[in-house]
């Protein structure tokens, strides 16, 4: 890796820290017998190995899949393979850390005005697959491509706070990007995701796709194998591997049988019991991610019985975290503390640990008026765990004298039913910054404010803190916001769910400290196979 100056504005140190794939699992396994050829094995040397890092060889990593509509659009994609192939290819001008702040990656620095409403961008010294420098044209392409309204790309609504018609390129290497409202958290649109630069005018990708990435593209057989090779001009330095191969296995059942089998060196997304019975049969290493995923019950604070403050520190006493943890995450997870990010930047981790008090729970009910309360909890099996969590919950209310109906939701329309409807929902969400969190589900005018969150001096203390620009200030603000949040908010957050991944013993360099959607995460540039 090369030695690159931090940007001018200080990034803090990083600390420990999805969205959803899935698809039925039969074509994936035919496309684990023609990846065969080739194999992962040449230049590994002995699996045991030294430690360090060599250089090498194929490695074959499955993923769940989206059948004959994948594409290697980086500003189309949506599941977990279609980020991991993107990030190959591709590079953003920056990226989360473990820690969830933004690093930069193709931006060398950024710095603001007084006003933080104009953010200047240095671009590095890098070029894409065809030679070509990365510019601050392609830059500027890129984003617009994005945010052009006739087409629905991801990123989109994370571009929304520039002025990208008065946005410019100063000169090569440099963006001014204009900014409709002062935004101090503007690196973390440039790390957003899907957010990828691509060259100035390009629109053909599946055929033949030309990044900045660690990788450049051999082939691409949508929902069974896509087969890439070494950069060896990466300005990140070049992989260590000679080629990289995603192949599409959709059930679990059939990542893990190629992982034992040989066929595959890295399978992603294994199940906590999955991963307990070969944890120590020295077959396959099994990576835990912590924290990449927040479990919780959403509840709506607009609405009976929620809108009573009493109603919901009352629910947040008759959580037994320990308990939802071990039985509904086979207890691959961390103790959540009613607040989204635990680890991340900004995270107020001085607040007390909540823990089950089932007389206080009983009391506040009282006072509220709420005696014999009943209540209906929204869930489904679109999330691993919500059904498991949900009757635990059902259980550990019944103890408050509340009693809880559990109703299971269509997986298809889960996420769009829970937003509007109901009291209480189960809720997971994947790794984004708290700033994000605050901004797409807190604020009175978020689009997917699912537990009805509505306070306009809230809305205001976010306008305070994206207009603070002493980054300790700013912190103080968050503090203050995530303080009232846990006194009364609308999310009982009970725990934090581990990644697992599973890999070959003769895999080295994976990251272990990256939650899922940042940047170590499903990075192979720097893996390698003993």
């Amino acid at each position: 890796m090369h030695d690159e100056p931090a940007p001018r504005r200080r990034l803090p140190s990083p600390h420990r820290r999805g969205f959803l794939a899935t698809a039925s699992g039969l074509a994936g396994l035919g496309a684990l017998t023609l990846a065969g050829c080739g194999g992962g094995t040449s230049g590994r040397g002995d699996a045991k190995g030294d430690g360090k890092p060599r250089r090498g060889g194929r490695l074959r990593a499955a993923f769940a899949g989206g059948g004959a509509s994948e594409t290697l659009d980086p500003h189309l994609g949506n599941l977990f393979a279609d980020v991991a192939r993107a990030k190959a290819l591709f590079d953003k001008l920056a990226d989360y850390g473990a820690d969830l702040s933004a690093r930069p990656r193709l931006a060398r620095s950024w710095e603001p005005n007084a006003g933080l409403d104009r953010w200047q961008v240095t671009l590095r010294d890098a070029a894409f697959h065809n030679g070509k420098p990365v510019t601050a044209r392609d830059v500027l392409y890129s984003y617009r491509r994005i945010a052009d309204p006739k087409r629905a790309f991801r990123a989109k609504a994370s571009l929304e706070p520039i002025d990208l018609t008065a946005s410019r390129a100063v000169d090569r290497r440099t963006v001014e990007f204009v900014l409709k409202r002062p935004t101090a958290e503007f690196p973390n649109i440039l790390a957003a995701f899907g957010a990828y630069i691509v060259p100035d005018g390009a629109e053909d990708f599946d055929r033949k796709p030309v990044g900045s990435g660690p990788f450049r593209l051999v082939s691409f057989a949508p929902g069974r194998s896509t087969v890439l090779r070494r950069n060896d001009a990466y300005w990140d330095g070049a992989p260590y591997l000679d080629e990289l191969e995603f192949i599409v296995a959709n059930e679990e059942s059939a990542r893990v049988n190629a992982l034992l089998g040989g066929q595959v060196e890295y399978a992603h997304e294994l199940n906590p019991t999955t991963a307990r019975a070969h944890e120590r049969g020295g077959r396959m290493e099994i990576v835990r991610l912590p924290g990449s995923t927040m479990q919780a019950f959403a509840m709506k604070t607009d609405r009976p019985p929620f809108d009573d403050k009493r109603v919901r520190e009352a629910f947040f006493l008759i959580a037994d975290r320990k308990e939802l943890i071990d039985g509904a995450l086979s207890g691959a997870g961390q103790l959540g503390n009613d607040l989204f990010g635990k680890g991340y930047e900004y995270y107020p981790a001085g607040l007390p640990q909540r823990e089950q008090d089932l007389a206080g729970a009983r009391k506040l009910l009282k006072q509220a008026g709420a005696d014999g309360l009943r209540v209906t909890l929204d869930t489904s099996s679109v999330a691993a765990g919500f059904t498991e969590a949900a009757a635990i919950f059902r259980d550990q209310a019944a103890k408050a004298g509340v009693k809880i109906t559990v109703r299971n939701g269509s997986k298809d329309s889960y996420w769009s039913d829970i937003l509007d409807s109901g009291t209480l929902c189960s809720y997971r969400s994947g790794a984004m910054p708290i700033e994000s969190h605050i901004s797409q589900r807190l604020l009175t005018d978020s689009t997917t404010n699912a537990t009805k969150w509505h306070h306009r001096d809230f809305d205001a203390l976010y306008q305070q803190a994206q207009s603070t620009k002493d980054d300790k200030a700013r912190a103080a603000v968050y503090e203050r916001m995530q303080r009232r949040l846990y006194a009364e908010g609308g999310f009982l957050v009970w725990g934090f769910a581990d990644w697992i991944i599973g890999t070959a013993p003769a895999v080295g360099g994976v990251d272990r400290e990256a939650p899922a959607n940042t940047l170590g995460w499903a990075r192979f540039d720097k893996v390698w196979l003993r």
